[in-house]
């Protein structure tokens, strides 16, 4: 009988989002990413450079969501700071209420 090799599961290749650092260009909306573990994650959020303000960052907000859900299966919820300049924001993410795992003492079971 031959064995198959096992795979050792892969750790995703970047961490859970902190925060969101969205930016108004004259070449379109740009974004940074900062998982927790450190590092940055850049690019263009794909919508046109014309898009409101508030459309982008609920743009940004719903990429950063689904990056959380996808890549680690947990849910976030983003928090928009004041904007310091008129072109840039910066957000918070945090997991999203509810989403910690059960304590050892209730093991699964919710409140209904």
């Amino acid at each position: 009988m031959v064995r198959r090799k096992k795979e050792k599961k892969k750790r995703p290749a970047w961490g859970i989002p902190k925060g969101i650092v969205l930016l108004a260009t004259p070449e379109g909306w740009r974004f940074m990413i900062q998982p927790v573990e450190g590092g940055m994650l850049c690019g263009r959020l794909d919508i046109p450079i014309n898009t409101d303000p508030q459309d982008a960052r609920d743009a940004a907000a719903v990429m950063v969501v689904e990056l959380a859900r996808d890549v680690h299966d947990t849910d976030v919820e983003v928090t928009w700071d004041p904007p310091p300049e008129l072109w840039s924001w910066t957000a918070r993410v945090t997991l999203a209420t509810g989403n910690e795992p059960p304590s050892p003492g209730t093991g699964a079971q919710t409140a209904s």
